[in-house]
């Protein structure tokens, strides 16, 4: 999963939150003119404008519900970009056998390009001469 759509599963849980507690707020969240990649845009524009690379998780939020609560807002044209959420994200047990699937097949590619990088040594070993001593 993409770090960014980490970012978008955070905004929208937190606005689903805001909006099980405040009716008022589900109406508008309820606009067909407004979704979810929209209001990503938004914050992303609004973060590049102010120069700053650090938020805290208030100051996005309250973008967030900004772009909710405005009947007009100018979204911006859309940013690619990715987005770090330093939030612990709970996975799901398909994603979490994904990632190990993904994990292991990793390292069996590379063991296998590491073998095949390596020289392999054919023929006989060399033998060793030894010397014996007679002692008669």
């Amino acid at each position: 999963m993409k770090s960014t759509d980490n970012f978008k599963k955070a905004i929208q849980s937190h606005l689903n939150k805001v909006a099980e507690k405040d009716s008022d707020f589900a109406k508008k969240m309820e606009n067909q003119d407004k979704n979810i990649d929209d209001c990503i845009t938004y914050i992303l524009n609004q973060v590049k404008k102010s120069g700053c690379n650090g938020f805290a998780d208030e100051e996005i939020y309250g973008m967030a519900l900004h772009y909710y609560d405005e009947e007009k807002v100018k979204v911006g044209k859309p940013i690619d970009s990715t987005v770090v959420v330093n939030h612990k994200v709970e996975l799901t047990d398909d994603e979490i056998d994904q990632l190990k699937k993904e994990a292991r097949d990793q390292v069996i590619n590379e063991e296998k390009e590491r073998l095949k990088s390596t020289p392999k040594k054919r023929g006989k070993k060399e033998e060793k001469e030894t010397n014996v001593l007679s002692l008669f």
